[in-house]
């Protein structure tokens, strides 16, 4: 019976925005508590904790004081707390909206520790709010190389409406080499293609940070490798 329930609640996954909180935690529950209906702890939980925020803010005692609760599905919660409250961080350390200035700054102070090269791409919408990044790197080895899949697979589940592209050079001046523009036409070439924006490639070295935006650069590469502009808007068949 509890086989058959817990199945019909993950399919209710599908349309998580319609689930009630009680019933988030009820399946949230299941990894903790796998043979056991979670639906009237969850309800215990949400008497003792009235919202998922006290829940998620309540200490590892706390959580022991509630009646059901041992201490492998605290660790758990605790477990789920701590990520959420990382993950609520990271967002927070995003720039709110792209500024090549301000972009220049964060990424100066994010890369400082790093001495490996890693390149990230972030997302950003319509609006130019700033909404998620991925990184791509390589253990051991002081260059990125980035597969035409891994792009078509960051844009396929993030959707954005432009990008910003950044790496690190952990030994060597900002400046960028033959290859980073090489690469900065390439991906202009890439997102014209998908009708994205590529608002800018920073570079942090060393000596500070490059903008190609801001040096005036990004306008000339957008106009020159812009895929219209490289095959014709139209295309004929002879």
């Amino acid at each position: 019976m509890h086989e058959g329930h817990r199945q019909r609640m993950l399919q209710r996954l599908e349309h998580a925005e319609d689930l009630q909180d009680h019933e988030l935690l009820e399946i949230l529950l299941f990894n903790a508590i796998p043979r056991k209906n979670t639906n009237p702890l969850a309800h215990e939980l949400l008497l003792e904790f009235p919202s998922l925020k006290e829940l998620f803010c309540a200490d590892f005692g706390e959580l022991l004081d509630v009646r059901g609760i041992g201490r492998e599905t605290a660790a758990y919660l605790r477990c789920i707390a701590e990520i959420y409250a990382r993950v609520g961080r990271e967002r927070e350390e995003l720039p709110a909206l792209f500024s090549a200035g301000e972009f220049s700054l964060f990424l100066r102070r994010r890369y400082e520790a790093l001495s490996a090269e890693v390149l990230e791409i972030f997302s950003i919408d319509a609006q130019q709010h700033v909404h998620s990044c991925k990184r791509f790197s390589e253990r051991l080895s002081d260059r990125v190389q980035l597969e035409t899949g891994e792009i078509a697979d960051f844009f396929a589940a993030r959707r954005p409406a432009g990008i910003v592209l950044a790496h690190n050079h952990p030994a060597a001046p900002a400046h960028p080499s033959r290859e980073d523009d090489g690469f900065t036409a390439q991906m202009q070439i890439y997102c014209s293609m998908n009708g994205i924006r590529l608002y800018d490639h920073i570079i942090v070295g060393q000596d500070g940070t490059y903008s190609y935006f801001l040096v005036g650069r990004m306008e000339e590469i957008r106009r020159k490798f812009d895929i219209a502009a490289l095959v014709g808007e139209k295309l004929y068949r002879g």
